[in-house]
């Protein structure tokens, strides 16, 4: 799964990547830096502490992406 996710701040969007079947769980930010975890849970616990849904155009969007990645591990 990939989403990406439009910030007031950046002229980029956030972009998160989560593919189990590879072990590949990453978070590139507006700002172009990012993250790599070792697990879904990982990247969510991360998200949670450092992204607000007030930060994105649409907030919507960032609680459908958590609700699906969420879905995902206790599948």
């Amino acid at each position: 799964m990939e989403f990406e996710l439009h910030t007031y701040e950046g002229a980029f969007p956030n972009q998160v990547t989560v593919d189990p079947d590879n072990g590949v769980y990453t978070i590139r930010t507006a700002d172009t830096s990012g993250q790599v975890f070792n697990s879904q849970q990982e990247l969510v616990s991360w998200v949670e502490q450092n992204w607000n849904k007030e930060v994105f155009v649409h907030p919507e969007q960032y609680e459908q992406m958590m609700k699906k990645i969420r879905s995902e591990i206790n599948e």
